[in-house]
């Protein structure tokens, strides 16, 4: 029962985007420690085996973690409260994006502008 999906048909979906990110986690780390294995020279046996059982074994225990009830329910009420959610269209988002663009480029001259003037005035009070 250990394995069993908890609330199958909830959270669908945040569920499966979770394990497969935990997923792709567990397999670049079990695959730095088979590179880190085979430039040690321990035989093969070691360095295809351990990574590949530690795979399992995290594999595993990521999909116990995604199935506990606590972790499950944050995430179903997280997929349902992102359905909630309201959309920028597409233009809204790309004015914003100008008008972000704009302020800091704005911004970067006035302050380009400002430490010029600074610049200036303490060479000449210094000198």
């Amino acid at each position: 029962m250990a394995f069993a999906v908890y609330k199958r048909e909830q959270g669908k979906y945040t569920r499966l985007g979770t394990g497969f990110a935990l997923l792709i986690l567990v397999g670049l780390g079990c695959f730095q420690l088979y590179r880190m294995l085979e430039g040690l020279d321990v035989g093969l046996w070691v360095t295809t085996m351990v990574p590949a059982g530690l795979f399992l074994v995290l594999g595993g225990l990521s999909f116990w973690l995604v199935n506990r009830p606590t972790i499950a329910d944050f995430m179903i009420y997280a997929e349902g409260e992102m359905k909630k959610v309201s959309w920028s269209s597409r233009k809204e988002i790309a004015v914003s994006t100008f008008v972000v663009i704009v302020v800091v480029v704005v911004i970067s001259v006035l302050l380009g502008v400002t430490d010029v003037i600074f610049q200036m005035l303490f060479t000449w009070l210094l000198t």
